[in-house]
């Protein structure tokens, strides 16, 4: 086998050679490495879709997780406050009965209340109607009263009467001597005042609340009023 000696074969040689190598190995490499970028790219953008889908049903079940937390912890106090509820229930309904029964024993006193006010009123009134009638009664007898005992009856402000003798002492005829009765609202006399005092007054009021004699009382009146030591 001869030597090759021709440099030109040899480059020759060379640039076959790599040729062969850059369409058997080198092309077929980079084809591979474009495809495969092309796949990844292809697989990225498949699973873009997904992935955002993914993420966004785990943010929705982690909401629903954290809703459902929330529920959890609101059945929970419910239940709770229905434990307690429930407890207080026989306490509630026993307040309301013993309210009940408070306000019952109020309405009754009430309405005793009232009634006894109605009696009271209609009491007063028919004393009131009674009082007048004696006063009356007595502005009529004055005239016999004025001619007998020289005494004279006024009606002053209040209901009251004002009761004046006159004449009592010889030595004073035009002397007077009075005092001022008034009835009560249980129709009592009461002697509010006299000038001038007698000592006895207080006895003769009484006798008259006991006897109701009238003209008697006023015949003792005018009997001390006369034995009053003379000035």
């Amino acid at each position: 086998m001869t030597s090759v000696k021709d440099p030109d074969a040899n480059q020759h040689f060379s640039n076959k050679l790599e040729d062969i190598w850059n369409r058997l190995l080198v092309q077929p490499m980079r084809e591979m490495v474009d495809t495969e970028m092309e796949l990844c790219q292809a697989h990225k953008e498949f699973f873009k879709p997904i992935k955002d889908i993914c993420s966004k049903k785990c943010k929705e079940d982690e909401s629903m997780f954290e809703m459902i937390q929330k529920y959890r912890k609101d059945i929970g106090q419910s239940q709770t406050l229905c434990k307690e509820t429930g407890d207080s229930i026989p306490d509630i309904l026993s307040e309301i009965e013993e309210k009940g029964a408070e306000k019952e024993m109020m309405m009754q006193k009430i309405n005793k209340l009232r009634q006894e006010q109605a009696r009271k009123k209609e009491s007063m009134i028919s004393q009131n109607k009674a009082n007048k009638d004696k006063l009356k009664n007595l502005s009529k007898v004055k005239q016999v009263f004025q001619d007998w005992l020289g005494l004279e009856i006024r009606k002053i402000h209040g209901e009251r009467l004002q009761f004046i003798f006159r004449g009592i002492n010889s030595s004073d005829p035009e002397g007077v001597h009075t005092f001022i009765l008034r009835l009560s609202e249980e129709g009592l006399y009461q002697v509010v005042s006299c000038d001038p005092p007698l000592e006895c007054m207080a006895h003769l009021e009484k006798r008259l609340l006991e006897t109701n004699n009238f003209s008697a009382f006023l015949a003792n009146v005018r009997k001390e009023f006369a034995a009053l030591p003379k000035t």
